[in-house]
């Protein structure tokens, strides 16, 4: 059975493609590229071949590894294979902006929940990511401070140890987060009570992110933030 949402003291948060249009904004700048260029981009072409790029064992840190993935898809989408271009994708982040209704949703829950983040991102670009939501997180853990990226557990396993050291466990904490591959599957395995953020509803396929080898039915589901803070009210009336 599972529990209500106002039971839960955390919620931890993926951040890049749940509360971040990391689609939206890789999109946009290859678009940009492309015009600089005169060559006319498809989003959903794009985002098909940096999955495949993305996703390869000499693969960097995220944003960072942003360079590598545009040399290696720039002659696939006719674009120009420099590397001024690939970190122009890269520093772009910087200037990713959040979904509609993210800065608004999690202020709303911040009255309610500790907000913890929990990126594959780097450090830096999760400053960016922050500000741009409005500083709203208790606590945030990254790439660069856990050494791994989900969906290893061991990235689960340092956010538990950090509850842990507040007197709670995870019992207390409901994942926030769109990707099937990289937060609903693995939070299951672990035990974690889980919501799934459909960002991608009424599109076809998963986009940037790598498609899981099954699916897995969350405890909550909602196809935007907005509805997760609508939920908790209710819940709270």
């Amino acid at each position: 059975m599972r529990k209500s949402l106002p039971d839960f003291k955390y919620l931890t948060f993926d951040v890049v493609g749940t509360l971040i249009d990391f689609e939206g904004g890789l999109k946009g700048c290859l678009a940009g590229i492309g015009a600089d260029a005169g060559v006319a981009i498809d989003g959903e072409d794009a985002l098909s071949l940096y999955r495949a790029a993305r996703y390869s064992e000499d693969a960097d840190l995220f944003p960072d590894d942003l360079v590598r993935v545009y040399l290696l898809i720039a002659p696939k989408l006719g674009l120009p294979a420099e590397r001024k271009y690939g970190e122009r994708l890269r520093d772009s982040a910087k200037d990713w902006k959040g979904f509609a209704d993210s800065a608004e949703a999690l202020a709303r829950l911040a009255k309610d929940y500790r907000l913890v983040a929990m990126t594959n991102a780097r450090r830096w670009a999760f400053d960016f990511f922050s500000q741009e939501l409005g500083n709203p997180f208790y606590a945030a853990f990254t790439a660069d401070d856990t050494g791994t990226e989900k969906p290893d557990p061991v990235f689960f396993e340092k956010v538990f140890e950090f509850i842990a050291s507040e007197g709670n466990s995870k019992d207390d904490i409901l994942h926030v987060a769109q990707s099937q591959y990289h937060d609903i599957g693995v939070s299951r395995e672990l035990g974690m009570s889980n919501c799934w953020i459909e960002r991608r509803h009424g599109q076809k396929g998963y986009g940037g992110t790598i498609e899981p080898a099954e699916f897995t039915e969350p405890d909550y589901h909602f196809t935007s933030m907005a509805g997760l803070a609508d939920a908790v009210a209710a819940a709270r009336d």
